[in-house]
């Protein structure tokens, strides 16, 4: 039977990432090395997505905004599938990305906005009922 932070790493990452059928960053570590694949896993989803000072959902919106910013497509896509997980809306997600452009440039913002299209296609969310503020 599994430790109490054990349980609760499995716990968040079946609700962050149940569904999700690409390869995971911790499936990537494993490949590489067991050990450290556990420890990495145990500090990333065990200590900060375990922590409650930030709802779930308002973790992946950071999480989302800060790899739209910085480029990291694949690692937004897995964010992105996420964020609807623990109940983001689309909306709120673009919006999110929409925020980012501000900071971090149109391309970025542009780039991030092909991801979540992807992904809300791929999950049969798009395209979105609501498409423009007329």
């Amino acid at each position: 039977m599994p430790d109490e932070k054990t349980k609760k790493i499995q716990d968040t990452a079946a609700a962050l990432f149940n569904g999700y059928t690409e390869e995971k960053p911790y499936e990537l570590w494993l490949s590489f090395d067991k050990k450290l694949a556990k420890e990495m896993s145990r500090f990333v989803v065990g200590d900060m997505y375990t922590r409650d000072v930030l709802p779930r959902t308002t973790r992946q919106l950071v999480a989302i905004a800060a790899l739209s910013a910085t480029g990291k497509q694949d690692e937004l896509k897995l964010h992105i599938h996420a964020a609807l997980n623990v109940g983001c809306a689309p909306k709120e997600i673009a919006e999110a990305i929409f925020q980012i452009g501000v900071y971090a440039g149109f391309p970025a913002m542009n780039n991030a906005l092909l991801t979540l299209r992807t992904v809300l296609e791929d999950n049969g969310l798009w395209p979105l009922t609501q498409r423009a503020n007329t």
